[in-house]
């Protein structure tokens, strides 16, 4: 899965205005789900009418059918991958439709219990297709529900790793921009593969000074945005928010910081700059004028450092 650029855009142009830039995310969030969500009620129908006149399980012979991808048949029994690996250590495709079934039947075996306890409960879930409709009974519709909600938890764990590692660096490009540090300051070309692990490197007036540059795009106070930096041994922290305590410990330590939900907290970079004697100079033109210029420079000639 990837941000599309315009996506990447918006955040980035939040960050630097200090505003929340997770509204772009849950919009992202909403309509990637509501997508699925639909596509997911056409194969339900589909499997459906194909098994109207089957006494078996349709669901289970349809939608966990062995043919399909692994990441299918493990959404619709109910699990997500990150499960399955921690459950057994692998999340090999023999194991995932293994586990995929055993769940399915234990989920299946849930819902029949909870019906039998409480047979005041009813529900039928109608969906109707290109003038085609198909009632799912409380089982099924349960079991429809429950698919919907896994699938909407991994979309969004997927879509918030994703949009940390793919804001990072062009994150990071932008600010060298802003502050006109030369491309050969901040060229990645000139790292080492073997030292790329970390976020971005900010390179000094020689060779070997290579300062480590960490982007921890989270919440104010967690106490990873400032371990993180110490554990790698890295030497600028670029945060989204930062607690006093955050700030204290990193100044005291001697690690630059940044925090860009503050105001004009992206300016604090040029403090950050001039501290590591990397060459660059005061930004005071319009930022949105300028931040189109260098999005356009970002995605046409420098992504590939």
């Amino acid at each position: 899965m990837t941000l599309e650029h315009a996506v990447i855009k918006k955040i980035i142009k939040k960050l630097l205005y200090g505003d929340d830039y997770r509204i772009e995310i849950i919009t992202l969030l909403d309509a990637q789900f509501l997508q699925y969500a639909v596509d997911f009620f056409k194969e339900v129908v589909n499997a459906k009418l194909k098994n109207e006149n089957v006494t078996v399980d349709w669901y289970k012979k349809e939608l966990l059918n062995e043919n399909l991808s692994s990441d299918e048949i493990m959404i619709h029994s109910g699990l997500n991958r990150k499960t399955i690996s921690n459950m057994y250590n692998t999340a090999c495709r023999e194991i995932v439709i293994d586990a995929s079934l055993k769940h399915y039947e234990e989920l299946y075996n849930t819902i029949n219990s909870l019906i039998e306890n409480d047979e005041g409960i009813d529900l039928t879930l109608t969906i109707k297709f290109r003038s085609v409709s198909v009632d799912l009974n409380i089982n099924e519709s349960l079991i429809v529900i429950n698919t919907l909600a896994v699938k909407r938890s991994a979309i969004r764990g997927g879509l918030w790793s994703t949009a940390g590692k793919q804001v990072e660096k062009p994150l990071m490009i932008t600010l060298c921009k802003l502050f006109n540090v030369p491309s050969e300051h901040f060229n990645l070309k000139s790292v080492p593969e073997s030292l790329r692990e970390v976020d971005f490197y900010l390179i000094g007036d020689a060779p070997d000074k290579k300062y480590r540059c960490e982007v921890k795009l989270m919440g104010k106070g967690n106490p990873e945005s400032a371990d993180a930096v110490i554990a790698r041994e890295s030497d600028v922290l670029v945060a989204d928010k930062l607690s006093d305590l955050n700030k204290e410990q990193l100044t005291k330590l001697g690690y630059e910081w940044v925090e860009m939900r503050s105001e004009n907290g992206y300016k604090r970079f040029l403090t950050v700059l001039n501290n590591l004697g990397i060459p660059c100079q005061d930004f005071k033109e319009n930022l949105d004028e300028k931040l189109e210029k260098i999005f356009k420079e970002i995605y046409y000639n420098t992504m590939g450092m």
